[in-house]
């Protein structure tokens, strides 16, 4: 990363990494990705469907996700999954978180991080 870039999206890219990991593992409905981040994150994270359902809407017109309805005990849900695009997506959105928090635990520890630029 050159010096002058900046992290536009620090901590709005996180639900967005979230949701398609969980998507990754199996399709889920709106409602239950809420229940899924924050139960998984033993209540750390806990976004609210206010965030959740623009997200998946948006990486279902960015072509990351598909959505289909099911009918499951007489409810209709929809239903989100992974596409191809979206399982890339998740590796360069986990790839750059990784080296973020690595950057912050060092900051945090005292380390020096050395930064090279290409």
């Amino acid at each position: 990363m050159a010096a002058r870039d900046s992290n536009p999206n620090f901590m709005n890219g996180v639900p967005e990494l979230l949701i398609l990991r969980l998507l990754q593992q199996e399709d889920m409905y709106g409602y239950e990705i809420v229940q899924a981040i924050r139960s998984r994150t033993d209540a750390v994270i806990a976004v609210g469907e206010g965030v959740v359902y623009p997200v998946l809407h948006g990486l279902e017109r960015d072509g990351a996700i598909t959505s289909r309805r099911r009918t499951v005990n007489s409810r209709s849900r929809i239903y989100y999954s992974v596409t191809s695009a979206g399982s890339h997506r998740l590796a360069d959105l986990s790839e750059a978180w990784t080296n973020l928090a690595a950057a912050i635990q060092e900051m945090l520890t005292g380390g020096q991080r050395e930064q090279v630029i290409l």
